[in-house]
Formats: structure tokens, sequence, C-alpha cells
């Protein structure tokens, strides 16, 4: 769809607005997203309102988000192709967080180690 692939990773900050908590903090969040092969700069999403400025500031032709999200951002139609993505099937954080719940706190620090030790990885790759 582009010759680069730009990539909003939300702070800490935006997601406590948001109600939601991360197991990773901001930073090896986006570590990981830039680990990423296809993409090429990862910027911090810190509110809503700053996608028309980051379209602007990055020269954005195509705005891509996930089709959870259909009919939200056609307003961004004025600045640049705005393209609901089709999700990934069998792939749903809410399911993963379903599964994580039902997990002792045991259960949750291995979880959480085994996850540390893949982000090592990852960054090894880089």
């Amino acid at each position: 769809m582009g010759d680069e692939l730009i990539v909003g990773v939300s702070t800490d900050e935006f997601n406590q607005l948001k109600g939601k908590q991360s197991v990773y903090s901001y930073q090896e969040r986006s570590e990981i997203v830039a680990a990423l092969e296809c993409v090429d700069r990862v910027i911090p999403e810190s509110n809503w309102e700053q996608k028309e400025a980051d379209i602007k500031c990055y020269d954005v032709n195509v705005f891509g988000i996930g089709e959870d999200w259909l009919g939200k951002f056609n307003y961004l139609e004025s600045l640049c192709e705005v393209v609901y993505l089709e999700r990934t099937k069998n792939i749903s954080t809410t399911e993963v967080r379903k599964s994580l719940s039902q997990f002792d706190s045991s259960g949750l620090k291995e979880i959480k180690q085994g996850l540390d030790s893949l982000l090592s990885i990852v960054k090894a790759m880089e």
C-alpha cells in the first residue's frame, strides 16, 4: 500500500486514559514493533487528536487501522486514503486477556518470563 510503514504505538499514559493496562511499557512495545522487518518507523501515540497532525507531518498517503474502527476515522479522508484492515482470524487480544485472567499470579509470572525471553530474542535480531 506504500513505500514506508509508520506505526503508532500508544504511550503508557494514553493507554491509561483509554482504560487499558499493558504488560509491557511503551518503550518495550515500540521496540518489539520496530523489530518487525516491515516497519520503517514507530511513533508514540499520545492522544486521539494527533492523527491529523501525524498525517501532515509524515506526508501520509494511506492511513490504515483495524476494521473494528470502521467509520470512526472517515474524517481523515480529506487528508489521505483511509483503509480499514481486516482483522487476522483467530487472533484476538480480548481472548488472550480472558485466557490470562484464568492464571494465578505465579502462572502469570511464568508467562511474563516467557514473553521477556521472546523480547530478548527480538532485540538480538535487530
